[in-house]
């Protein structure tokens, strides 16, 4: 399954990139932003897309909306700091699929990503 990676931290989907490893799964693609983020999603036809909220250019709620906006289904993991409750609400209202909040353990990101395609699966 092809993933994409969107924040603005190399470090941080170099961490996400470990993790997804580690679940099997090697073909990523990464974006700086979310605006690089779509041109990807668009060109790379990624099956699940790893989104960071606050991004330079287009942050990830932006990406969300915009991505929803054009009819775009792919489903969408928020990965962030933001653990308010009003902002997991606003993001899944934006059309997110799945949270998690950083930093996540491999046991964590294997569990949201289940749940997400399990739901996905089960709406087909």
């Amino acid at each position: 399954m092809k993933v994409m990676l969107v924040d603005d931290s190399r470090t941080i989907r170099n961490i996400q990139k470990n993790i997804l490893g580690r679940l099997g799964y090697e073909d990523i693609i990464e974006a700086a932003d979310g605006v690089e983020g779509i041109a990807k999603l668009k060109s790379e036809n990624p099956e699940l897309v790893l989104l960071d909220w606050n991004m330079p250019n287009m942050d990830g709620l932006t990406f969300l909306k915009t991505i929803r906006g054009e009819g775009i289904k792919t489903p969408v993991i928020m990965c962030t700091t933001e653990a308010e409750k009003s902002r997991v609400v606003q993001a899944i209202q934006a059309g997110a699929n799945n949270y998690v909040v950083k930093p996540f353990s491999t046991e964590t990101m294997a569990e949201k990503i289940e749940q997400t395609l399990s739901r996905i699966a089960a709406n087909a």
